[in-house]
């Protein structure tokens, strides 16, 4: 929710510039919206309201000037760091402080700053206190002239622990070999080395293979750096982690040695040969250790990256799920043992009633859960009724289709990933604090049904389930990402301000957790409020605040015509204006699709507002406040598949995403296991990105083409005329469905099946 507002006096030539180059925008606009950003604007509200300002940037494009400011700007500082450290140490130079003004990247910056950077002592620097820099520089720039063993001789120090002229070569060659590992030359060109050629390696640990067995794939591994798959490097990085493998990151040493004996070796002879041991040295102490960690480190933000795009992909899908509406709804928690709780909600989702019923304990108890649901819907006027979908979840559904409800209530089967979570959180205490965790569950299933975006809210999204080793990348990248999808979809679907809970409010621009508990409390003690205007009454609400919020904030049946809608209240008078024009009433506007037909919209443009801007407007007028998300439709299970048992090969069956990953997408087919469609089975055409064909929450028809009974793994396809396994197989072995083509382009070795941990990892995340 929060976000990063650059200082005006950080918008220099060479950060517009530059970002403009990147994102391939023109520098005006990057001016524009780092000015609004810095002015305190919210990405959704620059991008909806500033349009003008900004050359009509969208939220992508916006978000990409803030973080790319911030990473920018957090570069200046570390070069203002390194400026004054050198400038204390009395080391600054003006050819050293150009050479740092130059340096566009972080890799870069330290590279030059690496010589003068405070330092443990090293085998170079006790060789400098032995009096050996003198030698080291001989023998490096007389490469084809001196004769290290007669210039060693005048070096035997025995007091300064140099007894030989062994001793006094080595110490020559270790000043050389710190010397390649801080040239910035030779830093660069290995970077670049291994972003060609380097080879991820991974084996197991020698005492750790049967332990170790869910990393099998990865016992003896190797592929290019250039090409690993995100899933790929982070379980292996995970298995690292955990002890159970080693990695390792390099290009082939013989190409590593190439590189820096051109830069270094520069004669023949015996000087030369020296120099060339301090090479081999260097790459194996010194640079190669470095710029593996430096790969390392970057093939970790990228497959964090890769991580983290996925999992706010599937996140905004299910946030933008479609929404049932306010309709009275029974809301059930599924259970054998301890019975299926039973709750009963308003149109606003207030929880009226709740109860437990045992359907599938004896025939008495069966009848009597029947009756009891249908009063409850009698009594209640119960419009959809909404059953979770875990444990026993798709024999209740069964019971309930069973014993006679009309024809117009609604039966759905509702996705409950995270309702335990919710239930059990300070959240839910506050709202039910008279309730256990059962009807609390059972609530939040059931207002998921009515409004999927409401309620996820108030969950941490890390717990719905539905990306990819979230627990393993960057936790603060992790949550800035999220939060920006979840505030992005929180404003373009627009909040009623009567009836929003505070997580919900939290995420509207400007607002934030202060602000939204502050107006609950205002709700609370003065009634709803009867305007958008009624917020400047919210204590601790400025102008500011009121800007950024109010266009995203809706009031049904409000005083204003336009407080249910998404003009904001700085155009009232732009309307006021058109509808005197046409000599009727904003309401008259809202009705008549005529009389908006006739506004003519060039006659409105000013320096503040332009088309794009009045395009929106009359847009709005249109369908006032309407809600961007898909209509709803009731989706249903095959009749008569409830269980792994039911299933056989060939079946054709409906179902809906519940996770899309980069090998493939999990769908829910009504047996109490995800199924996995893998990437090769996605399409009849070769899919690089699972995202291409599917998404969260989507109904699709699927094939099933093995069943793993024992390991409770099924595995689908939506080809066209998929290859059938059977049940006697093990759903592709340990490894998952086997794919018909390699997961991503790349040389040998061949890319690995999605196996059983991705699968296992990914459903125990869901649960």
């Amino acid at each position: 929710m929060a976000y990063f507002n650059p200082p005006l006096f950080e918008m220099n030539e060479t950060h517009v510039s530059r970002i403009a180059r990147e994102l391939n925008i023109q520098p005006r606009q990057v001016i524009a919206t780092g000015k609004l950003l810095a002015e305190g604007g919210t990405v959704p509200f620059i991008a909806r309201y500033r349009k003008e300002a900004t050359g009509t940037l969208d939220e992508v494009a916006i978000t990409g000037i803030r973080d790319r400011l911030a990473e920018l700007i957090s570069l200046d500082q570390r070069r203002e760091s390194i400026l004054q450290s050198l400038q204390e140490r009395s080391l600054l130079t003006d050819e050293l402080k150009s050479a740092i003004a130059k340096a566009e990247t972080l890799n870069a910056l330290e590279d030059i700053y690496l010589p003068y950077r405070p330092k443990r002592r090293t085998r170079a620097i006790i060789a400098r206190e032995q009096g050996l820099e003198p030698l080291a520089d001989l023998i490096y720039k007389g490469q084809s002239s001196v004769d290290p063993l007669v210039e060693a001789k005048t070096f035997v120090n025995v007091e300064k622990g140099v007894p030989d002229t062994t001793h006094a070569l080595a110490g020559a060659r270790d000043i050389i070999a710190e010397f390649v590992s801080e040239d910035p030359m030779a830093r660069a060109r290995m970077r670049e080395l291994y972003q060609r050629n380097a080879i991820v390696r991974s084996k197991v640990m020698s005492d750790k293979k049967e332990e170790a067995v869910k990393y099998k794939d990865y016992f003896d591994w190797s592929e290019p750096l250039s090409s690993i798959p995100s899933h790929r490097m982070l379980a292996i990085r995970r298995g690292e982690t955990e002890n159970f493998l080693m990695l390792r990151i390099h290009p082939p040493e013989e190409d590593s040695l190439n590189l820096l004996e051109s830069i270094f070796v520069t004669g023949k002879g015996p000087a030369a040969e020296q120099v060339r041991l301090a090479v081999q040295d260097s790459l194996k102490r010194l640079i190669g250790i470095s710029i593996e960690a430096e790969a390392r480190m970057d093939s970790k933000k990228r497959a964090d990256e890769e991580a983290i795009r996925v999992f706010a992909d599937n996140i905004r899908e299910l946030l933008l799920a479609s929404p049932l509406g306010q309709k009275n709804v029974l809301a059930i928690d599924p259970g054998f043992r301890t019975g299926c709780k039973v709750v009963c909600l308003n149109r606003q989702g207030k929880l009226l009633h709740h109860d437990v019923v045992y359907p599938s304990q004896s025939d008495a108890r069966v009848q009597e859960a029947a009756t009891t649901i249908k009063a409850f819907c009698t009594k209640f006027q119960i419009e959809a009724i909404a059953i979770g979908n875990g444990t026993a979840g798709r024999e209740t559904e069964t019971f309930v289709r069973k014993i006679g409800l009309p024809a117009a209530i609604t039966i759905v089967m509702v996705n409950e990933s995270g309702a335990s979570i919710y239930s059990a959180s300070e959240v839910a205490r506050n709202e039910f604090p008279d309730h256990d965790l059962t009807v609390r569950g059972a609530v939040s299933i059931g207002r998921r049904l009515m409004d999927p975006l409401a309620e996820l809210v108030k969950l941490d999204p890390k717990s719905i389930g539905v990306g990819q080793y979230q627990h393993d990348v960057d936790p603060f990248a992790l949550k800035r990402s999220l939060d920006d999808v979840v505030t992005s979809c929180v404003n373009g679907v627009g909040v009623e301000l009567n009836t929003a809970s505070e997580q919900l409010l939290a995420y509207v621009s400007g607002l934030g957790p202060g602000l939204a508990a502050n107006i609950i409390a205002h709700r609370n003690q003065n009634g709803p409020f009867r305007s958008r205007a009624d917020l400047r009454s919210v204590p601790r609400l400025g102008p500011k605040a009121f800007e950024q919020a109010a266009g995203f904030l809706r009031i049904r049946d409000a005083e204003h015509p336009l407080d249910s809608s998404a003009v904001h209240p700085e155009r009232y008078p732009l309307v006021d204006t058109m509808a005197h024009d046409l000599s009727c009433s904003v309401k008259d506007l809202l009705r008549d699709p005529v009389l908006r037909q006739k506004i003519n919209l060039p006659k409105y443009v000013t320096e503040q507002v332009g088309l794009p801007t009045l395009t929106d407007i009359v847009a709005e007028l249109a369908k006032p406040g309407r809600d961007p998300r898909e209509k709803f439709e009731a989706f249903s299970f095959q009749d008569g598949v409830e269980k792994m048992e039911d299933l056989k090969p060939g079946m054709k069956l409906p179902g809906i995403v519940t996770n899309v990953t980069a090998f493939g997408a999990f769908v829910d087919i009504g047996v109490h296991q995800d199924g996995l469609v893998h990437v090769s089975q996605l399409a009849d055409r070769f899919v690089k990105n699972a995202a291409e064909v599917v998404k969260v929450a989507q109904k699709v028809m699927v094939t099933v083409t093995e069943v793993d009974l024992p390991r409770k793994r099924i595995a689908l396809s939506m080809k066209a005329n998929p290859e059938i396994g059977g049940t006697s197989g093990n759903a592709g072995g340990n490894r998952g469905p086997a794919p018909s083509r390699p997961m991503a382009p790349r040389p040998a070795p061949a890319a690995p099946k999605a196996n059983d941990w991705f699968t296992e990892a990914l459903n125990k995340s869901k649960k």
